[in-house]
């Protein structure tokens, strides 16, 4: 079953390469979404692919890269969203 998910990451998430770390272990899952910085210091992270697929890619996102420090994760199920791949924004 595809599902779609939003993810808010918290804590040292900008200027460490979470963004770009995402982006390569969406890529190496099979996640299709989008990864962008917000203006509060978060990362938000919209993503679509099987149920088993998104639980494996949102435990990574609980730590991210070793350059991250993930302090807080929110996350709601959301309508599957068409995206083509996964891309960075801002």
């Amino acid at each position: 079953m595809i599902v779609g998910i939003h993810i808010s990451a918290r804590g040292v998430v900008q200027g460490v390469a979470f963004r770009y770390h995402t982006q390569l272990k969406a890529q190496e899952l099979g996640v299709n979404g989008i990864v962008q910085n917000e203006r509060d210091g978060s990362v938000s992270i919209r993503a679509v692919a099987e149920k088993d697929t998104i639980l494996e890619f949102l435990e990574w996102c609980h730590h991210g890269p070793k350059s991250a420090d993930v302090l807080e994760l929110a996350y709601e199920y959301i309508e599957p969203e068409s995206f083509l791949g996964f891309v960075i924004e801002r």
